[in-house]
């Protein structure tokens, strides 16, 4: 399926892994697709529900501020997700994965509306450790989008430039990226993100 980059919060893939997750819902009207796309839009800029809606065997994302203060609310650039995945964290990230938001567009014309949001992996924002406190390196993008085509709405999460992060300082940190890191190319970010592209444009009870 061909990206939905309206927005253009998708990088152009130039090197590492490419991964997508898509899943889509069709409606009997415009109209019905224009009622529900602002539900599925909510969904994606609040982080912090990511968890609750994905389901008990995905990671657990936390919003917080550029000081790595935990908020609640919608997702605005310069924030930072806190994501706490099954097994061990890593030291330098205080036993998270860290991303900082680079991006959050929106785009709306009569036949396409559109939403999101681009993060890319970070330092933990809470300490003077400048290492990059996630699995994938710094080259690497999550973008994850919603859009709305006429009567048909897609969730679609793309990863692009992915790479293992190799510049951990700690001996434990690096053994853990590399091993985290190639299982997530290979498996887990691609079922993480199915899951949670499913759960955002789940539809509501009738």
């Amino acid at each position: 399926m061909k990206e939905k980059n309206y927005t253009g919060t998708v990088p152009d893939q130039e090197s590492g892994a490419a991964i997508d997750a898509t899943s889509c819902i069709e409606f009997r009207t415009a109209e019905e697709a224009k009622a529900f796309f602002p539900v599925a839009r909510e969904r994606l800029l609040y982080v912090n529900g990511w968890h609750k809606i994905a389901g008990a065997i995905s990671a657990t994302f936390q919003l917080t501020d550029e000081n790595g203060i935990e908020v609640d609310g919608p997702v605005k650039e310069g924030y930072y997700f806190k994501i706490d995945i099954p097994g061990p964290g890593t030291s330098t990230g205080g036993g998270y994965d860290w991303v900082i938001v680079e991006s959050v567009e929106n785009v709306s014309t009569p036949d396409v509306e559109s939403v999101g949001v681009r993060v890319r992996p970070a330092s933990n924002p809470t300490n003077k450790d400048e290492d990059i406190a996630h699995f994938y390196s710094e080259s690497s993008t999550s973008s994850f989008t919603i859009t709305r085509e006429v009567a048909k709405v897609t969730a679609a999460i793309y990863d692009r430039n992915t790479q293992i992060n190799k510049e951990a300082s700690g001996v434990i940190d690096k053994i853990r990226d590399s091993i985290v890191g190639s299982t997530g190319i290979a498996a887990f970010s691609k079922l993480q993100w199915k899951m949670l592209a499913d759960a955002l444009i789940k539809a509501p009870p009738d």
